[in-house]
């Protein structure tokens, strides 16, 4: 499964979302909390993206599994730094080496099926983990969740992280959005009306299915949904991350209730 945006545009998106939580990190303050992570500090929200970063570097270079960083080890690192930014940015400016200097046919472990190869792999999901919780940090210095107006994101990169959350992380094994035993299976349309990008998802009792094309290509493929998500990529990408709620829902059923509480990606 390719990506919709290049390697390079990857790395400038992880470079940039850093850039992103630094700024709002010293805005906001370290102790303060972050709306959209309840419980959390900004200094969690860094200790947790610079873990992030670390565990995908020790996987890149092929550490063996129980050697990789912990949240403990990681934690008592950044908070023994001194100064926990510049350890962020340190962890940042690794993995941006790690990651250019792999070779494109790297063999490496990555977790989501129909991935494309792990170098690639790696590099959008760590830029869509820094940048979701650059989103986090932008909530803690306003009180809220920003617009998605108020975000730098572009409706290319947006779609890309749609992509990456619907074709891999929702259809999972472990996935928890589906219908009830026994009821019929939904299909929920979801379009990004600014770039033309358009996914099906096929609710049952199993697995999320999901297909993805132009929104001509999935309705002749699916014919008329049941219940259909519009908006821009970046409101829709805010929004199915769970950070936002700039789109419009219509159809026969409601599922963004569902969304909210059955779609959660959570580190383990």
């Amino acid at each position: 499964m390719p990506t919709s945006v290049s390697f390079a545009q990857h790395g400038e998106g992880i470079g940039n979302a850093g850039a992103v939580i630094r700024a709002n990190a010293v805005s906001a303050g370290l102790d303060s909390p972050v709306p959209p992570c309840p419980g959390w500090t900004v200094r969690d929200l860094v200790l947790h993206v610079g873990l992030a970063h670390r565990w995908a570097v020790a996987i890149l270079h092929g550490t063996p599994r129980e050697q990789w960083p912990t949240e403990e080890s990681v934690r008592a690192e950044g908070q023994a730094s001194g100064d926990v930014l510049d350890w962020f940015d340190d962890g940042m400016a690794h993995l941006l080496h790690v990651l250019a200097s792999s070779p494109e046919d790297l063999q490496a472990f990555f977790f989501l099926k129909d991935a494309p190869r792990p170098r690639e792999a790696w590099a959008r999901r760590q830029c869509h983990e820094t940048t979701i919780h650059a989103v986090d940090a932008m909530a803690a210095r306003l009180g809220r969740l920003p617009s998605a107006a108020q975000t730098w994101l572009s409706p290319e990169l947006s779609a890309d992280g749609i992509d990456e959350l619907l074709m891999g992380f929702v259809p999972r094994k472990s996935g928890q959005l589906r219908t009830e035993a026994g009821e019929d299976p939904l299909t929920l349309l979801v379009l990004a009306y600014d770039i033309d990008r358009a996914w099906t998802l096929r609710l049952s009792a199993g697995p999320v299915v999901t297909t993805t094309g132009t929104r001509a290509q999935q309705e002749e493929a699916h014919g008329i949904p049941d219940v259909v998500w519009e908006g821009t990529a970046t409101g829709l990408y805010l929004g199915l991350w769970n950070r936002g709620e700039e789109f419009t829902e219509t159809g026969r059923a409601s599922l963004i209730d569902a969304w909210r509480r059955d779609q959660k990606i959570e580190w383990s």
